[in-house]
């Protein structure tokens, strides 16, 4: 299925469209197995959600092209050096969320959400020395572990090997770790440079917003925040990770967008 366009309404940016598909939400354990297995000895309960965090706010006029262009970036360099988020990868979880809440305002996804799942995902694209380039590429490429039903899902090729380097399973890739067979319909470029690609934080981001907002109706809410986000990855200790940085990155951002 193609994409379709995705008008940003008076943000006048355009970006390909998505279509429905699924992430891999059977996958037991997050796929770059880094989610932390905490200190021994007793631990407080986990957090079971994040609310969105306030909207981060646009900036005056776009300062480059895609999605990192819409959010100020006063705003983007205080949270960063508050949150430890990378100012690029901060740039692209804000402009998703704000992408995302100018089409679909009853969503709630906030950007700590977004960021909350890079960290869990990729640690903000840097898992195993990746750095994020000012283009949002992200190299070296995080490729996963082979899907190949001994630890996770089972998932044969559907890319002949094209996007995760493996012909006999799929893998997942880039900083929010798609999968190709979910890839190749959530595909969006929201880099504004002609090309979409898993292993671009922005393209990453917006995909991975927009499927979140087709997999719930709201984010706005407990059980459809947890829902969401097990639809993303079902695992427990995956969600509670998610929650738990999401709520540590709101912490660290303004009260409000204005």
């Amino acid at each position: 299925m193609r994409p379709r366009t995705l008008a940003l309404l008076a943000l006048g940016l355009a970006l390909a469209g998505l279509a429905a598909a699924v992430l891999i939400a059977t996958v037991l354990s997050p796929r770059i197995g880094i989610v932390d297995a905490g200190a021994p000895g007793e631990a407080p309960p986990a957090p079971r959600w994040a609310a969105p965090a306030a909207l981060p706010p646009a900036a005056a006029a776009p300062t480059r092209a895609g999605v990192a262009g819409l959010v100020d970036p006063a705003w983007v360099a205080a949270v960063a050096a508050e949150s430890g988020i990378p100012e690029r990868a901060l740039a692209a979880y804000a402009g998703a969320a704000i992408a995302k809440n100018v089409e679909r305002p009853d969503c709630l996804l906030g950007w700590n959400t977004l960021a909350g799942i890079g960290w869990v995902e990729s640690r903000h694209g840097s898992f195993g020395g990746a750095s994020i380039a000012d283009d949002g590429t992200v190299s070296p490429p995080i490729i996963g572990i082979a899907l190949d039903g001994a630890t996770t899902a089972l998932i044969t090729d559907t890319d002949a090997g094209a996007i995760d380097g493996d012909a006999e399973f799929d893998r997942a890739v880039g900083p929010l770790q798609f999968i190709p067979g979910s890839w190749a319909n959530w595909y969006v470029d929201a880099s504004g440079d002609g090309v979409t690609d898993p292993h671009n934080i922005d393209d990453a981001a917006l995909a991975a917003a927009n499927y979140l907002c087709r997999a719930v109706p709201t984010l706005g809410d407990e059980a459809s925040w947890r829902a969401g986000i097990a639809a993303y990855n079902a695992d427990g200790a995956y969600l509670d990770a998610v929650a738990e940085a999401s709520l540590r990155y709101a912490a660290a951002a303004p009260s409000t967008g204005g």
